[in-house]
């Protein structure tokens, strides 16, 4: 190749994106990734539907959750069902509810205990709850206690239940290991066997390649790639800088720090004492680093795609243990009980779309389908959260938010949903420094949100988590 070729193509090159998130969102939306004017989903047309039955609203009465800890540290030898027990009984005492007005118990969890794998049910035994209380599980990746929520707060609104306790959980410390299939049949083979030379026989055929351990891979079955790979590809079609995740990722354990300084989550946490001593209590989230600069985030090295990438570990979420709950109620019912109710539920919606293309980009569809139930505008939310699981998705939902582009070729819609103030934007810090127990981190997301609310004396909240499977979810809550 001749230099002036060379000189040629370099020209040609597009200048590095130094984008801040300010900018990313405000002055460089239309970069978000579209199919085209017209080839869409377009979100579903609905008019305003408020979540309403018989007996009022869905009030979420009490909420309480365990301190988030980084896989392999403080809560590794805790798992799902002693999490969600913690979790679920302390909430109970706090609340003043008495057990037996439970009518069900919903619980989410991604990777199960082989030994107990309905936590719905198990924490009715943990927790020390009537035995009468029906229990089950819902798995919907890291919406899964978002799932559990609004599943309570269906079978509330069709008078099948009054109260209803939900949570998640997740013990990453603890994830089963498997075997290849044929370790695994090797080894039924052998427990089934009788005789000494039975087992013997079953021995012979044994390989090391049958005993080596199959890893577990956070990755979508269809297409193969994690969900790391997945926000690195999101990263790169969207156009979003290394700079600006750096900044959402500082902004997170800024906030997250200062919040716990000052005693703000001192509602929502519960001390637990992880065994075998239980001498030593957890009190706080361990994965939150107040003490972060720009600088140091800058100087981690690229996780995903270590050429090209701009995903590390600093603008990641963790793998993390913990768990939470919350008890929801018919408005009729809190009223009864003589409860005051954190907030209610306005309004809800889930989307979905290929995995392949923008696996975590569900909340940008999710999010216009409840505001428009809700019958508001992303304007007249006092407060936003949103789920971290990385800084780029949050910049993808955002610029999404805030692209003419996006409402016009994604959502048919003639204007985009709003650009998201960082001011009102997850201002106790997010999944990035707090942690990110998959089936957990739903339901922390909404009392969150409602706690913060609660505090300043603002009414009304918007909450979104992405998840695998290019699953979104979206609420609207209200304090009046």
């Amino acid at each position: 190749m001749s230099e002036e070729t060379t000189a040629e193509s370099t020209a040609t090159l597009p200048p590095p994106n130094e984008a801040s998130a300010a900018e990313e969102i405000s002055q460089r939306a239309d970069t978000v990734w579209t199919r085209g004017e017209g080839a869409g989903p377009a979100i579903a047309k609905v008019g305003s539907r408020s979540v309403r039955g018989e007996g009022g609203r869905v009030a979420i009465l009490a909420g309480c959750r365990t301190p988030f800890a980084k896989a392999g540290t403080d809560l590794k030898e805790m798992d799902v069902v002693d999490l969600s027990g913690a979790a679920a009984g302390e909430l109970m005492s706090r609340s003043g509810v008495d057990p037996e007005e439970i009518d069900l118990s919903i619980f989410g969890c991604v990777v199960p205990a082989l030994h107990a794998p309905n936590l719905g049910r198990e924490v009715v035994f943990r927790a020390s709850l009537p035995m009468t209380i029906p229990g089950t599980t819902v798995n919907l990746a890291c919406a899964s206690s978002n799932r559990a929520i609004t599943s309570g707060a269906e079978a509330i609104l069709t008078g099948q239940c009054e109260v209803v306790l939900a949570g998640g959980a997740e013990s990453l410390s603890n994830v089963p290991i498997q075997y290849s299939k044929s370790g695994a049949r090797r080894l039924m083979e052998f427990s089934k066997a009788r005789s000494l030379g039975q087992r013997l026989a079953v021995l012979s055929r044994v390989r090391p390649k049958d005993l080596a351990p199959v890893p577990p891979a956070i990755a979508e079955y269809v297409t193969g790639q994690t969900m790391g790979q997945s926000a690195e590809k999101m990263a790169k079609e969207n156009d979003i800088s290394r700079r600006s995740q750096d900044e959402i990722a500082l902004m997170s354990h800024q906030r997250a720090a200062a919040a716990t300084a000052e005693g703000r989550f001192a509602e929502q946490l519960v001390p637990v004492f992880p065994p075998p001593r239980q001498n030593r209590a957890v009190t706080t989230d361990n994965g939150v680093r107040g003490d972060s600069s720009l600088e140091a985030l800058a100087g981690l090295r690229t996780v995903f795609d270590k050429r090209y990438g701009s995903l590390t570990a600093g603008n990641s979420s963790p793998i993390t243990d913990g768990a939470s709950a919350v008890i929801l109620a018919s408005e009729e019912k809190a009223r009864g009980l003589g409860s005051e109710p954190l907030g209610y539920i306005r309004s809800f919606a889930y989307a979905a779309l290929d995995p392949g293309s923008q696996l975590l980009q569900g909340p940008a569809y999710a999010a216009p389908m409840a505001l428009e139930r809700a019958g508001l505008g992303l304007a007249d939310m006092d407060l936003i959260e949103m789920h971290e699981a990385f800084a780029a998705q949050i910049l993808s939902n955002m610029k999404a938010f805030a692209s003419p582009k996006f409402a016009r070729d994604e959502l048919g819609q003639s204007a985009p949903v709003g650009q998201v103030d960082f001011e009102r934007f997850n201002v106790n810090g997010g999944s990035i420094a707090i942690g990110h127990p998959f089936g957990a981190t739903g339901a922390r997301v909404v009392m969150q949100l409602l706690y913060e609310l609660k505090r300043r004396g603002l009414n009304l909240g918007l909450l979104t988590v992405c998840a695998a499977g290019g699953v979104g979810f979206s609420m609207v809550v209200e304090r009046e």
